[in-house]
């Protein structure tokens, strides 16, 4: 039984075509995965079957939900029908979420709407809805707020909400696409156990094709706004035949070409650092306590060396990247960074060659500056600016692929990937010797993500750089790094050569690791 069929879509927005023709089913107990990169119009698309669509849009063909013609319904009816007939999980939770009530509230809320029920049954039912997202009420109490948990487990708190009055569809919208390895194979298998267990239809939109691989029974790939390629999962990644496809799947799998060498000269030496919190007990008679984020961390970044971090939310990693810049105080260990100690005194001089490329340009970005202006902002740290200073902009514009052209414009004009470019050229501006990358591509499609690393190669060998590569993508460090550092409860519990530790890791967290990593299967890839 096919609980949403989209034939013919069109979709308009202030007459600018977003959809054209596009087609698909899903039908009860079935997982359908929707690829392509941002702007080929996947969450459009979604957002066309319960008719969330911004002012301005005008779509055409035929939505079919449940037996209902959506694009007929009355606003009251599909009202009634989003969270009863089909729920929906967002790719970020934090914005999903209100910081303002607690997670037993906003699960009940979607049933005291829908149903005539008291409260006292509607968080009765909340907690269930927890339950089956498995957020056990002993262990997550109704009365807590969604800051008081991690991000795995807010976006279990998404998905109670969409589950919570039983719908027959389930979208989930890159819903694992900011989470570790670990917990994206748990909210990915609680999804699949959710789809047989209650025997709803989940469509899944995603930019990972090996995610999508390894839970979708069939594919649909799209490219602005048009269905290039669909079928049966297992058989369409095997017999590919659009080039946009082969594309995606070969950026899935690419591997940067990388000439680096590494020198002798140790540029960065972290040496037994400990990094303590104080944290205030609750109650007027509480006291404190001290939590240790990090615990005797060593390792040492040398010249022209791609050096990658890895490890699950809360191990450390960016508690510990503050220290290196500077930004927090140690309590134990020494920091040295061209043979200078790292803290509030380190020189300006020097700390201009350590700069930091982050998970999100756009909120590291003031969208009110243009290009211009945003590149150069690292000029602050030097005594005088230079008077070429607007040369030097165009130049490492042109160096990161994004052309001098772009410096009088402002951020938001910009696509992602361009976005990215553009913090990476802010970070080159005073030819820093190291760069610091948090997450930096963590939140690309695949074929941005490919281009962006292709990039940091070559701008390692003409910039002669050394990279610290933070990132919970255990394929993207494996194809950018010489060595390897594995973070577990703010310890180093495993490190070595990249590709060692990759094929023969010794301690059991690594193992799970690499294992929870999605991976495309070895005849396709």
């Amino acid at each position: 039984m096919s609980l949403l069929v989209i034939e013919g879509l069109d979709l308009s927005i202030h007459g600018t075509p977003i959809l054209k023709g596009v087609s698909l089913s899903v039908s009860a107990g079935q997982i359908v995965g929707v690829i392509g990169e941002s702007g080929s119009g996947k969450s459009m698309t979604a957002f066309a079957a319960m008719q969330l669509l911004p002012y301005g849009a005008e779509c055409s063909g035929r939505i079919d939900l449940g037996g209902r013609e959506v694009l007929t319904l009355s606003e009251a009816t599909l009202c009634q029908m989003r969270g009863r007939d089909v729920g929906m999980v967002f790719q970020e939770p934090m914005t999903a979420l209100n910081p303002i009530k607690t997670i037993g509230d906003q699960v009940a809320e979607t049933i005291l709407i829908h149903e005539r029920v008291s409260r006292a049954e509607a968080m009765k039912r909340a907690a269930e809805a927890l339950r089956r997202a498995e957020l056990p009420q002993e262990k997550f109490p109704l009365s807590r707020y969604p800051h008081e948990l991690s991000g795995g487990q807010r976006q279990r708190v998404v998905i109670a909400m969409a589950i919570a009055l039983r719908p027959k569809l389930l979208i989930a919208d890159e819903p694992t696409t900011a989470l570790d390895v670990t917990t994206q194979a748990q909210i990915l298998t609680l999804l699949k156990k959710l789809v047989q267990e209650e025997g709803m239809g989940l469509l899944l939109i995603s930019h990972d094709l090996a995610v999508v691989a390894d839970m979708a029974d069939e594919i649909v790939i799209m490219r602005q706004g048009e269905v290039v390629e669909n079928g049966p999962a297992q058989w369409l990644l095997r017999n590919m035949q659009h080039p946009y496809s082969k594309a995606l799947l070969a950026a899935s799998t690419h591997q940067p070409d990388r000439a680096a060498e590494e020198l002798d000269d140790v540029l960065l030496d972290v040496c037994d650092v400990v990094r303590e919190y104080t944290i205030h007990r609750k109650g007027i008679w509480g006291g404190t306590d001290t939590f240790r984020a990090v615990k005797g961390v060593s390792f040492q970044l040398r010249k022209g060396e791609s050096l990658g971090l890895v490890g699950e939310s809360g191990c450390g990693k960016s508690t510990l990247t503050r220290a290196i810049l500077g930004l927090e105080d140690v309590q134990g260990g020494e920091i040295h960074a061209f043979g200078q100690p790292v803290g509030r005194d380190f020189p300006s001089a020097l700390r201009s060659g350590i700069q930091v490329v982050f998970q999100d340009p756009y909120s590291s970005f003031n969208p009110r500056w243009k290009v211009t202006r945003l590149v150069a902002e690292p000029f602050h740290l030097m005594a005088q600016r230079p008077d070429d200073w607007r040369d030097r902009v165009a130049q490492v514009l042109e160096d990161v692929g994004i052309g001098a052209d772009a410096m009088d414009r402002y951020i938001h004009e910009f696509s992602g990937g361009q976005r990215q470019r553009i913090a990476i050229a802010r970070a080159l501006i005073l030819r820093p010797e190291i760069v610091i990358l948090d997450e930096a591509v963590s939140a690309l499609d695949v074929s941005i993500r490919a281009q962006i690393l292709d990039l940091l190669a070559a701008l390692q060998q003409d910039y002669g750089l050394s990279y610290l590569f933070i990132s919970h993508d255990l394929s993207v460090v494996r194809s950018i790094t010489d060595r390897v550092l594995v973070m577990k409860s703010g310890e180093i519990v495993e490190q070595g050569q990249t590709d060692q530790v990759f094929d023969d890791p010794q301690h059991e967290y690594t193992k799970q690791l690499i294992a929870a990593a999605p991976v495309l299967p070895a005849d396709v890839a």
